[in-house]
């Protein structure tokens, strides 16, 4: 059977794991050729330390039914980006998608403390990782994709802008890294407009990423059980949920509608119908609107 994205070219800038991993692999399982690019492969790992690899990565795109290829690429390295994106061209000759989801940079945060009392190398590594990146990464690839119309890009954050514009994120580098990539896909959705592209930026909820469930002590199969330890965790989402969202949104026709606009997983499911791994529909961020800062009585769990 023809899948949705067949015969359509994605990028996925930092796929290694997490909502990279889940969204180059739905991707993948609705068609499309997935560059997944990353720092750590099976030969080296990156400055974050875990085992995860954009190999491992490409081949759950393959196994999903679509073509998986790795590309060891540093996105603050512009000739690294340079190269990759030559190298799409010259093996596929079109993008049509690109997620700029590279990040990395929990090891660096430090939550509650003033600006002036911070790691200052640590924060604006986390800037350059958020930002930088990002910017590189459309410098280079947005040629490639606006040579046909109706590209899109994901601008991948924390945070929708409501939510970030209402709450301070207890760290004023954290802030705006993940402010930047809200504005970015703004700007960026200006830019393709006239080339008849979409550009939205796009936030998970309380994600149940590799390192969180780590960090829980538990696996996807038993992330319950942390609920026990941690109540909001009861609102957590799959990574799939997410990729789903992409997936939505890149086989929408309609999808311009969007463009400038800042989403969120919950969001799009509950206007595309989709579910997570679960059959639930998690919103995570109505829940801490309502329930966490709200005072209002209710459950986690009312809320997928």
């Amino acid at each position: 059977m023809k899948s949705s994205l067949d015969g359509k070219v994605a990028l996925v800038a930092g796929a290694t794991r997490g909502a990279g991993r889940a969204m180059a692999v739905a991707l993948g399982a609705a068609g499309a050729v997935v560059y997944a690019t990353g720092r750590t492969t099976r030969e080296r790992r990156s400055e974050v330390g875990r085992p995860e690899t954009i190999e491992e990565t490409a081949e759950l795109v393959t196994a999903a039914g679509g073509t998986g290829i790795a590309v060891p690429t540093d996105h603050l390295e512009p000739e690294q980006v340079r190269s990759l994106v030559e190298r799409i061209d010259r093996e596929h000759g079109r993008l049509d998608v690109l997620v700029n989801d590279v990040w990395g940079g929990e090891r660096l945060i430090e939550f509650s403390r003033r600006v002036w009392e911070l790691d200052l190398d640590k924060g604006l590594r986390m800037l350059r990782l958020s930002l930088d990146t990002h910017a590189i990464t459309s410098h280079f690839a947005l040629p490639l994709l606006v040579r046909r119309p109706g590209g899109l890009v994901v601008e991948v954050t924390d945070g929708t802008a409501e939510f970030n514009t209402a709450h301070y994120r207890e760290n004023l580098l954290y802030d705006l890294a993940k402010y930047g990539p809200i504005r970015m896909a703004w700007a960026l959705a200006e830019e393709l407009r006239e080339h008849g592209g979409t550009a939205v930026a796009l936030s998970p909820g309380f994600l149940r990423s590799e390192e969180m469930l780590d960090h829980f002590g538990v696996t996807e199969a038993n992330w319950r059980d942390a609920v026990e330890k941690e109540p909001y965790f009861a609102i957590a989402e799959s990574p799939a949920f997410v990729g789903r969202a992409v997936v939505a949104l890149a086989t929408d026709p309609a999808r311009a509608r969007w463009s400038g606009q800042s989403l969120s997983s919950g969001q799009l499911a509950a206007h595309y119908g989709f579910t997570d791994v679960d059959g639930s529909r998690p919103d995570a961020f109505r829940y801490i609107e309502e329930v966490r800062y709200g005072g209002r009585e209710a459950a986690a769990e009312d809320y997928r």
